[in-house]
């Protein structure tokens, strides 16, 4: 793994930490179980055989054999299977939102002239300071809004912004993103990255979200938005919706399942009609 855009993954890390800890330490533990429980089936091999076979001498001997090989190897793989979650979503917590972010940076042709960005969902701010860097980057005057429903993790995601330098660039705030407090047509650029299609959400909720999202984009705005399984459903909402260059990514395997990015430009004239009636 290269450096990303020539900054150190150890500097990055120190930043923003992973917050899957328990999840990777849940997966290694088992994995470690199972490696264990297979290694141990394997020295003791004919000793188990020979017990099970006093316990169950009605089963022949085999297929007892053929049991336990099977149950070792199921361990075995078990084992295997189980690490390699344990990296993947280590990796997605971190390095992939990190690059994951720079693909959606990338889908904006020109920040520049970007005066006022939203970024839904605060999370530890890497989707939010990337995008003030970039605008720091581009000499732009303008600001990013993080807006998030947990208070406490919209303060953290602005004191990191501090620790990236870009805190003049970077407001934090509290509000539902299915009722965003912002006017219609305020921001140029909206992103979100894992956040509108959260799991438990229905597909009216998703839909009123993604109606949100086009209300508070100004006409000729950019909307980029990742998700983990409704990519799919947000670009036929917006194409219902009547927004035009809607293009989905090729899949990216992030935390074992499917994601892409879905990028959209808000036509410069559309009727309100156009989209609300397509929200639910």
């Amino acid at each position: 793994m290269g450096k990303p855009c020539g900054r150190d993954w150890m500097q990055i890390y120190s930043i923003y930490g992973t917050d899957e800890w328990q999840t990777v330490a849940f997966l290694i533990f088992h994995s470690f179980l199972f490696a264990l429980l297979s290694l141990l089936l394997l020295i003791y091999f004919t000793p188990f055989l020979l017990s099970i076979h006093s316990l169950l001498p009605s089963l022949p001997l085999p297929f007892l054999r053929f049991a336990a090989s099977f149950s070792g190897s199921f361990l075995s793989l078990s084992s295997l299977c189980l690490l390699f979650a344990a990296a993947n979503v280590l990796y997605s917590s971190l390095p992939l939102r990190w690059l994951m972010a720079q693909r959606m940076l990338a889908a904006v042709p020109n920040w520049f002239a970007v005066r006022t960005a939203l970024v839904l969902g605060c999370g530890r701010g890497i989707l939010l300071n990337a995008v003030a860097l970039q605008l720091k980057k581009e000499g732009s005057s303008g600001r990013v809004v993080g807006l998030d429903r947990d208070r406490d993790t919209a303060v953290s995601a602005l004191r990191r912004a501090g620790a990236e330098g870009v805190q003049e660039y970077v407001t934090c705030r509290e509000g539902d993103a299915h009722r965003l407090p912002f006017p219609d047509g305020y921001f140029d650029v909206v992103v979100s990255a894992v956040y509108l299609g959260r799991q438990g959400e229905s597909a009216v909720e998703r839909g009123r979200g993604i109606g949100e999202v086009v209300r508070v984009l100004k006409p000729g705005g950019m909307g980029v938005l990742w998700d983990l399984a409704c990519a799919p459903e947000f670009a036929q909402r917006l194409k219902d919706m009547r927004m035009e260059e809607v293009w989905v990514s090729e899949r990216v395997t992030a935390y074992m399942v499917g994601s892409h990015i879905v990028s959209f430009r808000k036509p410069i004239t559309v009727s309100i009609e156009d989209w609300r009636a397509n929200i639910c």
